[in-house]
């Protein structure tokens, strides 16, 4: 009789999907340093809790390889900063003061947050990926399970693998207009911060492309775009 899966094991392979997006179960025991049966056991397992789920993605050459990733029940594993009483509160907010009192108190958030922010940023002219990376701790620190890399082209990717406020952003964008002004705030004026993907569009996480600004005499002079830039349209609503 094989052993149940422990679950700090399975729990494991939540936060990989979670942080790295669908996978195949070959995948995840490299990053696990695991064997295959072992995380075909933890799948198995969460597979029965209706947690992960799994899609056969056909291949050029051979069988079919087997994706697994999250299912929408797996999102009560991962914090969400009390979103009932907070949908609840902004909905009353609403319905008592108007949009412009709505607005008005994330203002206010922002404001708390942005000199929160300040005291433990690096100053203005700190390397850029010392920026980028306070950031991202701040971010993990609130629950965004945040990290950052640097790109080949020489810009930066801040990823946010989780949302401890979707409920309260999906019925007041005004906290994702926010938090993108903010970033751009903290990490100064010789950078450009864009969003590249957004929870509240479809994308599994939120993302930011982070690069040092173009002088006004290079931008025009330019007929491309930098390497890795493909102009993606935001989505309709999303806010940019």
């Amino acid at each position: 009789m094989n052993p149940v899966p422990s679950r700090p094991a399975r729990d494991n392979v939540l936060f990989h999907l979670k942080t790295k997006g669908p996978q195949t179960a070959a995948d995840l025991a490299r990053r696990l340093d695991v064997t295959p049966v072992a995380v075909r056991q933890h799948l198995q397992a969460l597979s029965e809790e209706a947690l992960v789920a799994f899609s056969d993605e056909r291949r050029k050459v051979g069988r079919p390889a087997r994706i697994w990733s999250l299912t929408p029940a797996a999102a009560a594993r991962f914090p969400d900063t009390h979103s009932d009483l907070t949908v609840e509160l902004l909905e009353a907010v609403r319905s008592t003061f108007g949009n412009d009192g709505l607005d008005r108190l994330i203002t206010e958030r922002s404001r708390k947050q942005r000199a929160s922010y300040v005291e433990r940023m690096p100053p203005a002219h700190a390397p850029l990926d010392e920026r980028v990376a306070a950031l991202a701790q701040l971010r993990s620190d609130e629950g965004y399970m945040a990290e950052w890399m640097r790109e080949d082209d020489g810009s930066y990717l801040l990823a946010e693998n989780h949302c401890p406020i979707c409920a309260a952003a999906t019925i007041c964008q005004g906290f994702c207009r926010d938090e993108l002004a903010l970033f751009r705030d903290l990490l100064g004026k010789d950078v450009t911060v864009d969003r590249s993907d957004h929870i509240l569009a479809g994308a599994r996480r939120c993302a930011y492309r982070i690069e040092p600004a173009r002088t006004a005499s290079s931008a025009l002079g330019s007929r491309q775009p930098p390497s890795g830039v493909t102009g993606r349209k935001a989505p309709s609503g999303e806010p940019t």
